[in-house]
């Protein structure tokens, strides 16, 4: 099908537009956009910068992506913004894209719900299958896995990572790592049990649900030393995949900076971002 571009939508020389797209009213797409094939945008939509949307795509109106960061030390360099297939963007939403001393790289996965208001901040990465409810606010470096969901009015502070089919409650603050597949709640956040019905959605049934019920009330519910018992989950000869993920993602958060691991690569960010955006290395 012939793509439909509203008469009043700004097209740059220079954006590429894949087939059988749709773009709305008064919508901007600038030079160095890239979209891919069967992408809805509504009206309104601005989308800047060195940006790459992937296929069928629902921008849903009024939303803002791949501006330039939000950050002090940003000085023009062509930093960019990608974004996978089938994802949702609900009204208002922002994304910045990244800056060089974060690795040069906004990312976003593939099939996931950004609600209206929520915004990503520079070099956030956001992996597949997640829901960022309405007005969620991550700031810049943030990590979020696969199958995570966070509730209205979250926010988390820059360098956090939200585990793997995690949950987190409306208006929390995360300002430490979420550990995979809890539910994790509050000012200041805890983790309040383990996300069963998220990890039946996503298919974890059975034996992996009992050894992650069973892992949760030894790490949190025992008594026992933190790292003691990671300890001995690490050690334990019959090991389930899931719990291993658990107990990694929670030794990384221990070492690292005010229990946030992505802290502790600052540097590897910033060697990154070199690479790719100041010496148009693509290979890393």
């Amino acid at each position: 099908m012939a793509s439909r571009i509203h008469p009043t939508a700004v097209i740059a020389p220079g954006a590429e537009l894949g087939t059988d797209i749709e773009i709305g009213p008064h919508s901007v797409i600038g030079p160095d956009v890239r979209i891919g094939d069967r992408t809805v945008i509504g009206p309104q939509v601005v989308i800047d910068g060195v940006t790459t949307l992937g296929e069928e795509n629902v921008i849903v109106g009024q939303a803002s992506l791949g501006n330039p960061p939000q950050d002090f030390s940003y000085q023009g360099e062509p930093t960019r913004l990608e974004i996978g297939d089938r994802n949702t963007i609900r009204e208002f939403v922002t994304f910045n894209r990244g800056t060089v001393k974060g690795g040069g790289v906004t990312r976003v996965g593939n099939d996931n719900l950004f609600m209206a208001c929520s915004h990503l901040a520079h070099d956030c990465e956001i992996e597949d299958h997640c829901i960022l409810g309405n007005g969620v606010l991550l700031a810049g470096h943030v990590r979020v896995e696969q199958r995570a969901n966070i509730s209205g009015m979250a926010g988390a502070v820059a360098f956090v990572t939200v585990g793997a089919y995690a949950y987190v409650g409306g208006m929390t603050r995360m300002h430490r790592d979420v550990p995979p597949y809890m539910i994790v709640e509050g000012h200041d956040s805890r983790v309040r049990g383990v996300n069963v019905i998220g990890l039946e959605r996503g298919g974890v049934i059975g034996d992996d649900m009992e050894a992650l019920k069973l892992a949760y009330r030894r790490i949190f519910r025992s008594g026992v030393p933190r790292t003691q018992v990671l300890e001995e989950l690490g050690q334990e000869a019959e090991r389930n995949a899931y719990v291993v993920h658990l107990v990694d993602s929670m030794r990384r958060t221990e070492v690292g900076n005010k229990g946030r691991y992505r802290e502790s690569l600052r540097e590897e960010f910033a060697r990154l971002g070199v690479r790719r955006i100041l010496e148009g290395d693509d290979s890393v």
